[in-house]
Formats: structure tokens, sequence, C-alpha cells
């Protein structure tokens, strides 16, 4: 009958347990976050994301399992009070978000061991093979120059790039040991959230060119200060080559200082006394159009991506293209091809109306962007927008400003998830946004309700941003 008992409370728990290990997957793996979570009661409800069973959940659950199965045999093994034996169970399920973090604990030194086995052989592999590397960081646009960037070399090149958003260790391992083969450029996204950082991704693939984009507050409630976002991000210069060259965006003040401050090769992109920079820049609807000025050639440029953020991420890419020898002809030929980033202001149109698919943007700089490119559009506009997430102590401060700039903009708002609610909203109706055009939804059943009621012909609906399931 213990067992039988033990068994019955350790699958009950199991499966109770289901929305504290996916809020502490989205959370990062990271204790501090999880537990911030929970305090807030900010858990992962509803289904936008799904709990992932990778090799390193499947690791954790087992365990996990292991001191469930031993704390519910002593308690139905020692403790003979019903009363006392139910009361136990109840501490037990009380107390799961703190067996989560001693599982954490418990697992740790076997998950970095793992790390460190995986990164120590990617890093032989890579510098077994003779190929250009290439790093990428900043605080937004990496992804997007990171696909410009292997655009544009697949002209001369065979690129090997990290998909997607891959831009931790583990994410470069995987690409490394499981695409990277008779490659001639591999181009690693770096992203980071703590100081050091970069330094560990920069060592590990050691950099032959590097590329630091827009570098402005974000991540914000790991960082604490511009001043350490910058210091990360310049990790990628120091951990360059001796012979390394550096390009950096003009267009951020931040990435301009850090420009000043390297020593070694460096040019200067988006900016008119630098290596490369637009001019006559016009969008519209089908895109965008501009004189690209590369090394004092001036080059006139068709694209499909919408944007100034976009425009700037093409510069600083073609700047390293243009410094690698590919020429200006297929520079050009391969930006007029160019299809923008999924969910990265993506324009989708059909035949009621037009999309603007800016959902996986998330900070200050690119929804700036997204609403001025969204006032180029004719016709009815809604938005849809949770806000802007870790943000630290500016972020009901961010929030208010974006709410603002959707007045300007938008004819109708919709308001996603409760974490920046009043803020977006007392933003919008400071600029005398009408609050009978301001909704609010929960979930996305709510949202297709109200967004069927307010769409009609040929109406432009941007959807700004979208947070996990820990968001409320």
């Amino acid at each position: 009958m213990v067992y039988i008992n033990t068994c019955i409370c350790v699958i009950l728990f199991m499966m109770l347990s289901y929305l504290f290990v996916k809020t502490y997957q989205l959370s990062g793996y990271q204790p501090r976050l999880f537990l911030k979570s929970v305090i807030e009661f900010n858990l992962a409800f509803g289904d936008k994301n799904k709990l992932h069973f990778t090799k390193r959940l499947i690791r954790f659950l087992l365990v996990m399992f292991v001191i469930m199965c031993g704390l519910f045999f002593v308690v139905n093994f020692y403790i003979k009070n019903i009363y006392l034996k139910v009361f136990d169970v109840l501490l037990i399920f009380l107390c799961l978000p703190l067996l989560i973090i001693l599982t954490h604990y418990i697992i740790l030194p076997i998950e970095i061991l793992i790390k460190k086995h995986f990164i120590s052989k990617s890093s032989r592999k890579l510098k077994k093979k003779k190929i250009i590397k290439i790093g990428i960081t900043g605080s937004y646009g990496k992804t997007s120059t990171k696909n410009i960037l292997t655009a544009l070399l697949e002209k001369n090149f065979k690129v090997c790039a990290t998909p997607k958003n891959y831009n931790t260790e583990m994410g470069l391992s995987k690409t490394i040991l499981n695409d990277l083969d008779d490659h001639d450029v591999f181009i690693a996204e770096m992203g980071a959230r703590h100081c050091g950082d970069i330094k560990i991704l920069a060592k590990m693939v050691e950099p032959d060119y590097g590329i630091i984009t827009t570098i402005g507050p974000q991540h914000l409630e790991t960082f604490k200060t511009l001043e350490a976002i910058e210091k990360t991000k310049f990790e990628l210069a120091e951990g360059l080559k001796e012979d390394g060259i550096m390009v950096f965006n003009g267009d951020s003040k931040s990435t301009r200082k850090l420009f000043l401050e390297f020593k070694g090769e460096k040019y200067l992109a988006c900016d008119k006394n630098g290596y490369a920079y637009a001019d006559n820049i016009t969008i519209d609807e089908s895109g965008s159009q501009f004189d690209l000025f590369l090394n004092g050639t001036k080059l006139r440029v068709r694209t499909k991506l919408l944007g100034k953020c976009n425009i700037d991420n093409i510069v600083t890419a073609s700047a390293l293209a243009h410094i690698m020898g590919i020429t200006c002809q297929d520079i050009v030929s391969a930006l007029r091809s160019l299809e923008p980033a999924k969910h990265r202001l993506e324009l989708l149109k059909n035949n009621y109306c037009t999309i603007i698919d800016d959902s996986y943007n998330c900070n200050v700089v690119g929804s700036k962007e997204a609403l001025e490119v969204l006032a180029k559009f004719k016709g009815k506009k809604i938005v849809i927008t949770p806000g802007i997430v870790e943000m630290g102590e500016s972020q009901s401060q961010a929030n208010f400003k974006l709410g603002t700039m959707i007045a300007d903009v938008a004819d109708y708002l919709i308001i996603m998830n409760n974490v920046n609610k009043n803020e977006i909203l007392s933003g919008a109706i400071s600029h005398n946004f009408s609050r009978d055009k301001i909704f609010f939804a929960e979930t996305r059943k709510k949202q297709k309700e109200i967004l069927e009621k307010l769409t009609s012909k040929d109406c432009v609906v941007l959807f700004e941003n979208d947070l996990p399931d820990n968001y409320k």
C-alpha cells in the first residue's frame, strides 16, 4: 500500500508541476527569474509556448522524479496519521517551486560538464577547419544583420550561419557540430544577458571579423545599466584574432563609443563620414529604396525590407561583405532579392487586409521603427501589442512612451496581456487616443474576436511583439 500511495502521489505531482516546469524553462533555466515569476504569479498559463522536452529538461525531470519518490515514500512509510499525512502532502505541493530550484542546483554540475564538453568539442572542430569566422552581436538587429550578410556572402562563399536566433554557447555548439561541413564562412550570432557572455562565445569561435550592431537598453533586468551592456558587447572586439577586423553601426551612440575605443582595424557604417552609409531613403508599402555608399561608390538599392533599422542592418552587412571582396554589383543584386526575416517587419498581404508581422521584436527602437512603417500605409490602422519587457526600472516609462507613439499613428489598439496594460493605456490616452478604440485581450481567442469586429477591407494590422506564457 505504501508503494501504491507513493506512485499515485508522484504521478499526481508530476502532472501538477507542469506549469512550474514550463515557467522554469521559459525563464531560461534561471532560478532567480523563475522564482520572480512564481512570486508575481506570472506562471506559464496558456498554450502560446509549449513545453519542449529537450535532453536537458528530460534530465531535470528524471532527477525531480527521484526526489519526489523519496519524499512521498518517507511520508507514506513513516507517517501513519492520515491528517498529518495530508498536511505533509499539501506542504510538499506548496514547496514545489523550491523543489524545482533544489533540482536545478543538484543537476547543475552535470549541466556545466555537458556544456563544457560540447563547447570544447565544437571549438576543436572549428580550429581544425580553414574557415573564415564572423561574430555578430549588439542589442538590436543581430539576426537580421546575420541573415543579410549570409545572403551577400553566398555570392562568393559557401556560408554556414547559426539558424534563427541560436546565439548561446549551446546554440553555437549545435550549429558547429551538426551543420558545419565544407563551408568557407561561419557566421555566429552572439547574444548575452549577463556580463561575460560574449567573452565566452568569442573565445569559443575566435572570429576573424566582427560586427557590433545597434546597442540600447535591452535586457536591463539582468544587465542593470547601459554601461554594462556596452562592456559586454565590446567583448566581441576584444575576442577577435590579433589581425581581426571590426565593423560598427555608427547610427548607435553606444556603438560609436565602442568604435572609438577599439584600437584594431575598424570600419564605421551608417555614418556619412564612415565606410558605408545610406542616403535619399524612401520607404513605402512595397519596400525601401536608397542610395548606398560603399567606400565612396554610390549604388542605387531597392529592397523588399521595411524600416530604417533594416536599412541600417543592410548598410552594416554590406560594409563587411565589401571589405571581404564582394563586388558592388553582386551586393545590389543580392539586396534586390532579399526576403524579410520571419516575424521581423514581415509584410503579409491578402485580398482583404495587410498584416505587418513584427512579433519577434521586443525593444524600444524596433517598436518605434515599426510604427513609423505603419504610418506610411493608407487605410484603417490597428496595432496589437503586449508592450515591451525586460526593461528593469525603465519598463513603465518605455511602455507609456509606446502608448503615446501608438496614439499618434493607429486608429485602434488591442493590448494583450496584463503586464504592461496600464502603462500603454495611460500613454495612449495622454495623446488624446479615444478610450473606446482601446481593447484588451488576455487570450488569442479574445484577440481574434476583437480583430474580426474591427477589420475592414484594406485595413493594416501591426502585430508588435509577442510574449511567452509566463507574462500574463
